[in-house]
């Protein structure tokens, strides 16, 4: 398991609070530099986030199930493993037939801006890859404000507040809001079981959404046949 970030840089907002100038020193930005320019790449091609999140989540797993899980081509699928291996964020076990791969969860707090990445951030944002609402969402107004609706539609299925108030919180019709909220379900859903850092964006309410129960097709990336 990835080192946790440090408790006091997560709030109930899901973002960071004012770095200390401990965070801010030149050698922990250094350091971090990594882990950021990943998650930047992974941010710039939903397809391969989408790869990225189903080894994340059903790993120990085999290219042939990226491939027939994910629908995608054998070609397509070893290049989008190759890329993710030499990101760092897959490991490849070349010592079995088929090969074995694997993936830690990544998690960012943003030391200058109040939003937190994990697995299920990116999940949501890889949905667009088969969801036409997350993808006129994102094309309309970006990740930011899909973090936004994330975090909104959390609270709404915890009971928190009405999707009224999550359309005014973020600034969108509320139909929008409604539509976001809907689409994201399986990003919540997988993430509350899977992604070790659900509590930092969810921490106040990440024990108490109540879901609409989905199609296993539809909670994409569901685990392989046989998982």
């Amino acid at each position: 398991m990835p080192e946790e970030p440090p408790n006091d840089t997560a709030r109930s907002t899901g973002g960071a609070d004012t770095p200390s100038s401990d965070a801010l020193t030149p050698k922990r930005l250094a350091e971090n530099t990594p882990g950021l320019e990943t998650v930047v790449e992974l941010l710039n091609h939903p397809a391969l986030t989408r790869v990225y999140v189903y080894v994340c989540y059903w790993g120990p797993t085999t290219p042939p199930d990226v491939q027939d899980d994910l629908d995608l081509s054998k070609s397509t699928a070893y290049e989008y493993i190759d890329q993710l291996v030499n990101l760092g964020l897959i490991t490849r076990d070349d010592s079995t037939r088929p090969q074995q791969l694997t993936a830690e969860p990544v998690a960012v707090v943003d030391e200058h801006a109040p939003i937190v990445i994990t697995p299920t951030v990116l999940h949501a944002f890889a949905l667009q890859e088969i969801d036409a609402d997350v993808a006129y969402f994102l094309d309309r107004y970006g990740i930011g404000k899909l973090v936004a609706a994330l975090r909104g539609a959390g609270l709404h299925f915890a009971g928190q507040t009405t999707q009224r108030m999550v359309a005014d919180d973020i600034d969108v019709r509320e139909t929008e809001a409604m539509m976001i909220s809907y689409a994201l379900v399986p990003a919540l859903a997988v993430g509350r079981d899977h992604d070790p850092y659900f509590e930092y964006l969810f921490p106040d309410v990440h024990d108490a959404m109540e879901l609409p129960d989905l199609d296993e097709r539809e909670t994409t990336p569901s685990p392989p046949d046989d998982g």
